[in-house]
């Protein structure tokens, strides 16, 4: 399988886990291995998102026209 990992948990936790764990039908270990899982692929989903954004930064050009307004011709008087 993998590397075991040792965790210290609050005897509170630890029994609402295995009970979260018994209601699914799983194992507590199973749980943290699904979260850690689930923690790492959304890192990697944001990483991807930023990088696509980095690309459209550097690879996107606006031109803006002259301003052909003055600020008083934004505001009613």
């Amino acid at each position: 399988m993998g590397k075991n990992l040792s965790l210290a948990l609050d005897d509170s936790l630890l029994r609402a886990a295995r009970k979260v764990a018994h209601e699914r039908g799983t194992s507590v270990n199973q749980l943290v291995r699904e979260f850690l899982a689930s923690l790492v692929r959304e890192a990697d989903r944001q990483r991807a998102a930023l990088a696509r954004l980095d690309k459209i930064f550097l690879t996107t050009r606006i031109q803006v026209g002259r301003r052909t307004w003055k600020r008083e011709d934004l505001y009613e008087r």
